[in-house]
């Protein structure tokens, strides 16, 4: 009994820190990678410059997509009364204003206006893992497998 019960803690406490930490797809501009396909063609780069967010659009093979036809919404805040926030548009990519640490960013993705939207989330974590000195959101430590 005493056995089982100190198993269930120890894998309680060692999943917990599993799934606290790191390990995010990263860009070539070390931004935070989002997927913007089912099948991995299209992908969304995050980093942050002068205060907002900026989402560059990446191809499978992480090169850069001009921004034509596509469009993003982006929200923030609590899930049952979501807050919008502004996205501009121009050739390079999205720029979003950040969100408050510890709030999720979710974005909706449509290549075409016809198209159907692709949703991703990123949990913005500013905190500085102890492993490779990054913001946890952007951290660069390998996953565990």
């Amino acid at each position: 009994m005493k056995t089982k019960l100190i198993t269930s803690l120890f894998l309680i406490a060692t999943t917990s820190l599993l799934l606290a930490h790191g390990g995010v797809e990263l860009g070539p501009n070390k931004g935070r990678i989002l997927e913007f396909s089912k099948n991995e063609t299209m992908h969304g780069e995050v980093t942050v410059k002068d205060g907002k967010f900026h989402i560059a659009l990446l191809d499978k093979d992480m090169k850069p997509v001009a921004v034509d036809k596509q469009s993003l919404v982006a929200l923030t805040g609590d899930r049952d009364k979501p807050t919008k926030l502004e996205v501009s548009k121009d050739a390079q990519g999205f720029t979003v204003p950040l969100v408050a640490e510890g709030q999720w960013l979710i974005v909706q993705y449509k290549d075409t206006a016809d198209s159907k939207s692709i949703t991703a989330r990123m949990h913005y974590e500013t905190e500085t893992c102890s492993g490779c000195g990054k913001a946890e959101w952007v951290c660069e430590c390998k996953k565990a497998e």
